[in-house]
């Protein structure tokens, strides 16, 4: 089992990423799939999260508005467009991938910075 992500990066205030993660070795159609966020001496944090079937989504009272989390299940790749970014949005972003049957498995995780 992989969850691979890409597309952090350093970009400045008012920039947009693109975040990637790509899963393998599990029925990724069957997974509902999420987007975490850690910063240094914090605990990790829900950002969004999206179901099996790509039709409902959620976010975190900071992210509402600039982020979008989308998954592409004919290609085992779930995404997060990051807009607006701000300096406070600087952490490790964590691709997961949850069911209740079977359990979680975890991203390595992308560092994404936010600074001028």
């Amino acid at each position: 089992v992989q969850l691979v992500e890409s597309g952090g990066g350093l970009v400045q205030p008012g920039g947009s990423l693109r975040l990637s993660c790509a899963g393998s070795g599990f029925a990724f159609s069957y997974y509902s799939m999420s987007w975490y966020r850690q910063t240094p001496g914090q605990e990790r944090g829900l950002v969004a999260g999206i179901n099996t079937g790509g039709d409902s989504a959620y976010y975190g009272d900071s992210v509402k508005g600039r982020f979008t989390i989308s998954r592409d299940n004919a290609k085992n790749m779930v995404y997060l467009q990051m807009n607006s970014l701000k300096p406070e949005d600087t952490a490790v972003y964590y691709c997961r991938a949850d069911s209740e049957d079977i359990g979680t498995y975890w991203g390595q995780g992308t560092q994404v910075t936010v600074s001028s």
